[in-house]
């Protein structure tokens, strides 16, 4: 890295430190050392976090005291002798003093049992428990929980252990993932053909609140055309977009100075945001965003097929806020839609027009 950062580094870095980032966390998420970004943000008139602050060292308790007092050894000894009564052995193994187990003559069936046909069938497909108990709901008025719908599956099918992952904790407001995935086969007007879909997933940090867009196909207009409509249909923007090194957002991926296209850095400015491309190989930096991926292509989208872009977004839209939106969350343990509502207020407000469109390149 050369000695003097680029404008989009500089940038950057200053609208970081205007959120309160620390240094230490400016310097993991930009790579650039704390002693180079304090420069840049005193430069720009910051106020910067002294080393340890807000820490608070805890009293530490000293006793002169070298021996206990008899009568409070004593009295502590007849304290133990009630609260930790003898453990008990015995090395009698009559047969007639062991519990006996008895069991049921007859075992219950499941409550999925009628429906087994249809569950193998979704399973074949490649659907899992939670796509086969909706579509349950949603066809046949399945009255029974999704736990039972589960432990029957997991009888045809065993599931797989998943590694654990590291939990990012973000404020209300400050931070939006996005990304791009594959998304349903729909059928193509202009060549009469069924094609692969693009599914764009922008995640807010903290309610984990989606919003899923389809489209056939991608560019630097079409990205940031994206980023439009799901500030629109979120109420409002926030402050650091977290992407990954895809070309529509980063035209040079560096491990260091990443450089970002010109057209994507403008629409954000507009919206009051800047970009954060995650370092090279390290996509757990945004694994929101990929849970939000994996959790529509699993779910909703996996085995489908549509007659019509339309058509496929709004049955993905039906399942946002029936499903995805109403779900406990596994790792916050609590409903999308209220954490959204209390992020929500914390929103930056959008522009009055929206964002004016041109053509970026290099004169020959």
């Amino acid at each position: 890295m050369s000695n003097v950062l680029s404008d989009d580094k500089r940038q950057q870095i200053i609208a970081l430190g205007q959120l309160g980032w620390s240094l230490r966390r400016i310097e993991q998420a930009t790579g650039v050392r704390r002693e180079t970004a304090s420069g840049y943000l005193k430069a720009a008139g910051l106020q910067v976090r002294p080393p340890g602050w807000g820490r608070a060292k805890p009293a530490i308790e000293v006793t002169t005291d070298s021996k206990p007092k008899t009568a409070d050894k004593g009295a502590h000894n007849q304290a133990s002798e009630v609260a930790n009564p003898a453990m008990q052995v015995t090395t009698d193994f009559d047969d007639t003093k062991a519990p006996i187990k008895q069991q049921s003559a007859t075992q219950t069936l499941s409550n999925c049992e009628p429906y087994r046909e249809f569950i193998q069938e979704s399973l074949d497909r490649g659907r899992n428990a939670t796509a086969i108990y909706q579509d349950l709901v949603t066809d046949f008025g399945f009255p029974h929980s999704y736990q039972s719908v589960k432990r029957f599956v997991n009888k045809l099918q065993p599931p797989e252990l998943k590694p654990a992952r590291a939990v990012i904790i973000t404020e209300p407001g400050e931070e939006a993932q996005v990304d791009y995935g594959t998304g349903p086969w729909v059928l193509d007007p202009d060549s009469g053909k069924y094609r692969r879909t693009r599914l764009f997933v922008m995640t807010l940090g903290y309610s984990r609140k989606c919003v899923r867009l389809l489209t056939f196909r991608s560019s630097s207009r079409i990205w940031a055309e994206l980023h439009e409509k799901a500030f629109r249909r979120l109420g409002g923007s926030v402050r650091v977009v977290v992407l990954d090194n895809l070309r529509e957002g980063v035209l040079k991926a560096d491990i260091h100075d990443p450089t970002l296209n010109p057209l994507y850095r403008d629409v954000l400015a507009h919206y009051s945001a800047v970009a954060l491309p995650c370092r090279v190989k390290d996509p757990d930096r945004k694994g929101k965003v990929e849970a939000g991926v994996g959790h529509a292509q699993k779910t909703p989208l996996k085995g489908q097929r549509f007659e019509s872009l339309a058509a496929a977004q709004a049955y993905l839209d039906r399942w946002e806020t029936n499903w995805a939106d109403t779900r406990i969350h596994g790792t916050t343990k609590r409903q999308v839609a209220a954490m959204f509502a209390e992020e929500r207020p914390h929103l930056l407000p959008l522009p009055l027009e929206p964002f004016r469109f041109y053509e970026y390149g290099q004169r020959s």
